[in-house]
């Protein structure tokens, strides 16, 4: 597949063309050229799927992607018919540009987390007896796992990050803060669920 780019349209009409994989992977691409291999490796060393929904198919889709709109330009061939596995790209100035506006969007302030769990939690009124314990222990048990990751990472980002103001410092920050604050309401409904009944209206006072 061709990566010539085609004509490039504004900063703001190609910023709404732009999806989170897409972001991430110009994001990597500004720091330094990679191809779509290294791409793949830094996501999995960053724990970027973390926060960021991007497969390994993904990465090389948006490489495509991007290349048309002239948002990356190719660095370096491996061969005249390479894939995008051995093609080095690296962000353009149109991609800088783009990706600048991309993140003026109000929706990345507005938006809300739809949890699985809190779904599950919803509709759990129809599941079998004792399912909502195991449950509600199984969850405990993976926030706790996912909470003792996120403090290991932090302690691996602050080696090599210096000063601490910088923002995977702060994303790890948050991640703990969550994981803590659910394990307190896991304890809490833990405690209440004896006195679990179905919903009624409430005495009129």
């Amino acid at each position: 597949m061709s990566t010539r780019p085609s004509r490039v349209a504004g900063p703001a009409r190609a910023a709404r063309a732009l999806t989170t994989p897409d972001m991430v992977v110009l994001s990597l691409l500004a720091e330094r050229p990679m191809h779509g291999y290294d791409v793949s490796a830094e996501l999995d060393r960053r724990l970027i799927r973390d926060w960021a929904s991007v497969s390994r198919p993904q990465v090389y889709y948006s490489l495509e992607k991007l290349a048309r709109l002239g948002l990356v330009r190719v660095a370096s061939d491996a061969a005249p018919a390479a894939g995008p596995e051995r093609r080095v790209f690296a962000t353009s100035a149109a991609g800088r540009a783009t990706l600048a506006e991309a993140l003026e969007r109000t929706e990345w302030t507005t938006g809300r987390d739809r949890p699985a769990f809190l779904t599950w939690m919803a509709l759990s009124w129809l599941a079998r007896p004792r399912v909502f314990e195991r449950q509600l222990e199984r969850r405990r048990e993976f926030v706790a796992k996912e909470l003792a990751r996120a403090q290991r990472t932090l302690e691996e980002v602050e080696r090599e990050v210096w000063p601490p103001f910088h923002e995977a410092v702060w994303m790890l920050g948050l991640f703990i803060e969550q994981f803590r604050t659910e394990l307190r309401w896991l304890d809490k409904v833990g405690r209440e669920v004896v006195r679990r009944a179905p919903a009624r209206h409430a005495p009129t006072p």
